[in-house]
């Protein structure tokens, strides 16, 4: 699946919803469904400056893509982990690059997040989108 394959996935799975609190509660759903996040990468550089919660981040490359886990200690914020998982892992790093992460706003997800975890999301994306570009350099020197 395409990066706007499965953002239009997700689109369709909230619109489902009208009521916010539902809405929310698919968000911590999705966080209950990640991975385990191994607790040796519980570190400090992991950490994703910039959000209220704690939130880890981890990027390797795997047959050309890019393979992301995540983790949060809250759990509104661990469904957000997981949204952004599900859209950007698995796909090359000029994917990564060049994607159109439209499906925050059709989904009204900032507008219904407090400043500071609207903060924190744009902060996860900066890093995914670093992983990306880190990796990519790694690979093309290879």
């Amino acid at each position: 699946m395409t990066i706007n394959e499965i953002q239009d996935e997700i689109i369709a799975e909230f619109s489902e919803f009208t009521d916010w609190m539902d809405r929310y509660s698919l968000l911590i759903e999705l966080g209950n469904s990640l991975e385990p996040f191994p607790e040796e990468d519980r570190t400090e550089q992991n950490l994703i400056d910039g959000c209220q919660s704690k939130v880890w981040f981890t990027a390797k490359m795997q047959d050309g893509k890019i393979i992301y886990k995540g983790d949060s200690d809250a759990l509104l914020v661990k469904g957000i982990v997981a949204l952004l998982i599900r859209v950007l892992s698995g796909h090359t790093p000029d994917e990564i690059l060049e994607s159109d992460l439209y499906f925050i706003e059709k989904i009204n997800l900032k507008e219904h997040l407090s400043p500071t975890r609207s903060n924190g999301l744009v902060a996860m994306l900066r890093q995914m989108r670093l992983y990306a570009l880190a990796l990519k350099a790694n690979s093309e020197n290879k």
